[in-house]
């Protein structure tokens, strides 16, 4: 990622010097758009940079459409709405993510592609978790895994967020399912998505995955030795490939799973250290849980454990 976004910066600051023209400014378009997706995992989704490159983006598209040079290739317009949306999302713009991702899938729906479809779905479902809708995410959700197809709409990966939707689709429906009290499900959603992580050899998904892991199932039921080798694995693909975003939300886990454990005093080292570097991404979602788990009392194993049982029975 970081060689990606290192690579299509200079071919920007190169296009830059040609005398522009029609092929010349689709050009540029098409690289703006390209650079979106390394800069959400190396600088964050939220970070000045990112935000930077999708706004530059659509304000190309609308300098085109002025001129009467709407691109051929839809997508870039949807790559574009899709980088607004995870900047806002992150940032803890509920509302705002909301409605971006409706309107994402309602231009899907006059499109009537199938992967754009698969798409908003994906995000709406995300979007309506973190505002609290937590059954009609799970609605959401359940349509985009129905509609995803690996053979057909895995060459959107790098167009949209550099990961594979479905992966990242069960990453939230097993929030969603958990909060829903149904633990077996999001165990069964948990272990899919790794299983496609691993097969597929992509980074990205992986994350996702392992963070699906160690955050939801194996922590809340007292399993900390896996979840603490999924949290080293995490942290291992984070730090090669350099992924500052990435290697915030690992340093949280980390800390989380040290709350659990009874270690306080390093507890609070690494939360705050993991608040500091992902505030730097621009990043503010799930803040509140971090801060609450600085405030609040630090549970011992034993009650962590017992806690977790509780919960796998519902």
């Amino acid at each position: 990622m970081v060689e990606a976004a290192e690579q299509f910066t200079r071919a920007l600051d190169l296009i830059a010097t040609l005398p522009s023209n029609s092929a010349v400014r689709h050009d540029q378009i098409k690289l703006r758009v390209a650079l979106i997706t390394p800069l959400t995992h190396v600088k964050g989704w939220a970070a000045p940079e990112t935000k930077a490159a999708v706004e530059q983006a659509h304000l190309l598209l609308e300098q085109a459409e002025a001129l009467g040079e709407t691109p051929e290739d839809p997508l870039l317009l949807f790559s574009v709405l899709f980088g607004f949306w995870g900047a806002n999302s992150v940032a803890f713009n509920a509302n705002v993510s909301c409605d971006l991702a409706a309107k994402f899938l309602a231009l899907a729906e006059k499109q009537k592609v199938s992967g754009l479809l698969m798409l908003g779905r994906s995000y709406l479902g995300a979007s309506s978790f973190v505002s609290g809708d937590v059954a009609e995410a799970r609605g959401h959700l359940d349509l985009g895994i129905a509609l995803y197809d690996p053979v057909e709409h895995r060459p959107l990966t790098m167009r949209f967020g550099g990961d594979h939707t479905r992966v990242v689709d069960l990453y939230w429906r097993s929030k969603a399912l958990w909060v829903l009290g149904y633990p077996e499900a999001a165990q069964v959603d948990i272990n899919q998505a790794l299983k496609d992580a691993r097969e597929d050899g992509h980074a990205v998904s992986l994350l996702w995955a392992l963070a699906a892991s160690f955050f939801i199932v194996d922590s809340y039921c007292g399993n900390y030795t896996t979840a603490n080798a999924r949290v080293d694995e995490f942290l291992a693909i984070a730090d090669e490939k350099d992924a500052a975003f990435w290697k915030a939300f690992g340093t949280l886990g980390r800390g989380w799973l040290l709350v659990l454990t009874g270690r306080a005093s390093d507890a609070v080292q690494m939360i705050t250290s993991g608040i500091t570097a992902t505030r730097s991404t621009g990043t503010t979602l799930f803040l509140p849980f971090w801060l609450s788990d600085l405030a609040g009392p630090i549970p011992s194993s034993a009650s962590s454990m017992r806690l977790g049982a509780a919960l796998t029975k519902r």
